[in-house]
């Protein structure tokens, strides 16, 4: 009897201390966070005073309000944004997932050796393709437009990894029968592989949607228009000569993050009902 009670208590305590240890690491994460949102409700004047004030005396949403009301509304930067991540997002799926599927689902002399061919472009550091693309893109006509940042942005080495790891946890027999019953490729790809993949999916869908939100580099390097800039350029707009606007830096930064966070949300959702409902049944 002291010997159960003993292994329940001990159960007890090692659980509170993991929740705790966990509830910390989860804090230092999210305290960022809340200094940007802190920040760009503050004055100027405001922003580094020590002790930090983590809730502002009085909420300036002055920022907010120059940010989409003013002379350069973020409007513009948002439309560019979602413009250069979604489209290529859609594609980087579809691309991706007919690529693992050919690496998975068809047979044909070479096919391992070209994989790992392919898998290991991922060790060339994508800085070292700035010039070769821009000089590309010189030539096609495209430098200085959105597509420069949504063609690259269509495929995905990583991608196609992530998704041929979980086709093959797809039973060959389901093809196979799918073949009897006679569909093609492109049916089966559709029809019977891509329902089962909806979980990992979803995570690239979360995965490209960040990487193309974020992407600071690519519209750095192809883009000079400023009524082509995305988020990410936009936010250099608050770096002044005399210094830093941090609260309006912030305001825009905190704008610029709803979108990632609610596609976060309900990708999160679906991939645990993706994963609740998913499997073979019969």
């Amino acid at each position: 009897m002291n010997l159960l009670f003993s292994q329940r208590v001990k159960k007890r305590a090692f659980k509170i201390v993991a929740t705790v240890f966990f509830s910390f690491i989860a804090l230092t994460m999210v305290l960022p966070f809340i200094w940007m949102v802190s920040t760009s409700l503050k004055d100027s004047k405001d922003v580094f005073n020590y002790p930090v004030e983590w809730i502002p005396k009085t909420l300036n949403f002055s920022h907010y309000e120059r940010i989409w009301t003013g002379s350069d509304p973020l409007t513009q930067y948002y439309i560019n944004s979602i413009i250069t991540t979604f489209i290529p997002m859609v594609f980087c799926v579809l691309t991706c997932s007919l690529a693992a599927y050919g690496f998975t689902k068809l047979e044909f002399k070479g096919r391992n050796t070209l994989f790992f061919c392919y898998v290991a472009l991922m060790m060339i550091p994508p800085q070292i393709l700035f010039i070769p693309k821009f000089l590309m893109f010189k030539e096609m006509g495209i430098y200085n437009t959105h597509l420069s940042l949504i063609l690259p942005h269509c495929f995905s080495i990583f991608g196609v990894f992530l998704m041929r790891q979980n086709f093959l946890s797809i039973p060959m027999e389901l093809n196979e029968a799918a073949i009897v019953d006679g569909a093609n490729h492109l049916q089966i790809w559709w029809r019977v592989v891509m329902p089962q993949a909806k979980p990992i999916i979803a995570s690239l869908c979360i995965l490209a949607f960040t990487w193309y939100w974020n992407d600071f580099e690519n519209p750095m390097v192809f883009i000079s228009k400023q009524k082509l800039y995305t988020i990410p350029l936009a936010l250099n707009k608050f770096v002044l000569e005399d210094g830093v606007d941090y609260p309006g830096m912030m305001a825009v930064a905190a704008s610029g993050i709803l979108p990632i966070i609610l596609v976060f949300a309900c990708a999160q959702k679906y991939i645990i009902e993706s994963v609740a409902s998913s499997g073979i049944k019969g």
